[in-house]
Formats: C-alpha cells, structure tokens, sequence
C-alpha cells in the first residue's frame, strides 16, 4: 500500500508524466536535418475543425524550435494562424492581402513570432475574406501567391513554408496549391474522417495536370485521437490503410493545452513545451523532416 503523500508510480497519470518524459528525452538528442531546399507545404481540409491551423502553426513552431527557419503564410481570412504566432493582424496592419491583390513584396510584410526567433508569419486580415471575389476579375488569379513567393524564396533562406487555408476549396485555396510543392492534409480521428476526402484528392489532381504538375500529397497527419476510443483507433487504421505511405506515425492527441495556447497568442510548443501535444507535434515534426521532400 502506498503511503499518504507518495508518488504512486503505478497510476495512469503517472505512466502518462513517464512516457513523456522519456519522448521528451529523446527529442532533445535527435538531430532534424536541414531541407537541401525551402520545402512550401500547403496545409488544407475543406472540413472545418480538424486541427488544420493548430497543425499549420505548431509544426511551424517545432521546426523552428529546433533550429530551422519557419514563415506561415496565413491565406485564412478568420486569422486564426496570425493570432497564434502573436502577429499583429488588425484591418490596417499589412497582409497577404496586399501580396495577392496589390503586389506588395513579401519581405516588407512578414512579422517575427515573439515566442521563437526563427519563427514568422505572413498575417491575414479581414480584407483578406473579399479577396475570393477580387481575384474573380484577375489575370492569373490561381497563380498570384506564387508569383509573389517565388522571388521571395529565393533571396531569403527559409526552410519551411507553411501555408495555411481557409476551410473552402475557392481560389485561395487554389493559390495555396499553386505556390506549393507539397499538400499535408490533417485528418480527425473522428466519425466522417474520411468524408470529402475524395473531393479534395481530386482537385489535387486537377492541380496538378493544369496549374502545377510538381504538386503532391506528401502528408496525412491524424489529429484530435483519443486512444480510450474504438472509433478512433478504427478511423487510424482505416487512414493508415487508405494511405500507408502518406500518414505519419505519429498520432496527435485530444488536448486541452493545444486548445487553450492560441487564446494566449502562442502555440502549445511554447505556451507548454512539456504537454503531449507540444511532444506530439514535435514528433510529427521530426517524422517531417527526416522523410524530406518527395523525389
């Protein structure tokens, strides 16, 4: 019997503050390789609540965490990804809006995140919500971002670019597939997982035959699971036999930490470096960058 006041080591709380101590160990011997190139990664799921923000800035933030040079590019009009990096996103403050609708250069725009130096972010405003109806009218309106990144890409040293969508498939979602190289599509442990799936996989496709032929499904990460569930472990293997190569190993938790970080302007990298999911997303980061761009 224990006696009052001890650690009982045998509890599931305390086999829980166990593991992640020993993955928290291990991520601080591991060595993330640098991309050969700047890797442009569009985040996207037409589905709303799947953890495609919170994904977009805490794999930002565990890149940048260990070393690497990070910017987001916020082409969400909610703002959600500026607000989680800290970056101001008031209606006059400068924006990819100005980049995609009146050829403003990225690098007079681009913030850095308070929390990590070599984390930043190019913020969404509310302007950015009519700029579907403005592109409407533009020569080349599936290409604007990319015609802005480029150059930029090449004059900076950036090792990652997140990109990260509304949860539509209008032209800012089709700007975000043209700039990228690289599709990572969050997935919810949940019923409905897989629905719409198909519908996103096919316009992927139709991007890749007429607007960019370099593009490709690299990613799927499994968010919000819980383990205590059959659903969830049924909706992993599911994903995971769908795509075996695409889905990462790593399994994001249901979390109350990674809720609370953005009301607090940070991700829950820096807001509690010691929680699952801080040590989750730095897994999946990891799983990232030793898997390198697809050849």
């Amino acid at each position: 019997m224990t006696s009052p006041g001890a650690f009982d080591e045998t509890t599931p709380l305390a086999r829980e503050l166990s593991d992640i101590t020993r993955r928290r160990r291990a991520i601080e011997q591991w060595e993330f390789p640098r991309p050969a190139s700047t890797r442009v990664i569009t985040v996207v799921n037409q589905k709303g609540g799947v953890g495609k923000t919170t994904t977009a800035v805490n794999l930002a933030a565990a890149l940048a965490s260990q070393g690497m040079k990070v910017l987001v590019i916020d082409l969400d009009p909610q703002g959600n990804a500026s607000t989680a990096l800290g970056a101001e996103h008031r209606s006059e403050t400068p924006s990819v809006y100005d980049v995609i609708i009146n050829d403003s250069p990225i690098e007079g725009i681009v913030q850095q995140s308070p929390d990590i130096d070599t984390l930043f972010c190019l913020p969404a405003t509310i302007h950015l919500a009519g700029a579907e109806i403005e592109l409407v009218s533009m020569v080349a309106r599936e290409q604007r971002l990319r015609t802005a990144l480029d150059p930029f890409k090449a004059q900076s040293d950036y090792d990652y670019i997140f990109i990260d969508c509304p949860p539509s498939l209008g032209l800012l979602t089709i700007n975000a597939f043209v700039a990228a190289s690289e599709v990572l599509i969050p997935i919810q442990c949940e019923y409905y997982a897989l629905e719409g799936l198909s519908q996103l996989l096919s316009n992927i496709q139709l991007i890749q035959r007429h607007l960019n032929p370099t593009l490709m499904l690299s990613t799927i990460l499994l968010t919000m699971y819980d383990g205590r569930t059959n659903l969830a472990n049924q909706v992993a293997d599911d994903v995971r036999q769908h795509f075996p190569k695409e889905v990462l190993r790593t399994l994001i938790p249901r979390s109350v930490r990674i809720s609370e970080a953005p009301s607090y302007g940070q991700t829950v990298v820096s807001y509690d470096p010691s929680s699952p999911g801080s040590v989750s997303y730095l897994e999946a980061a990891a799983e990232i960058a030793h898997r390198g761009a697809p050849s």
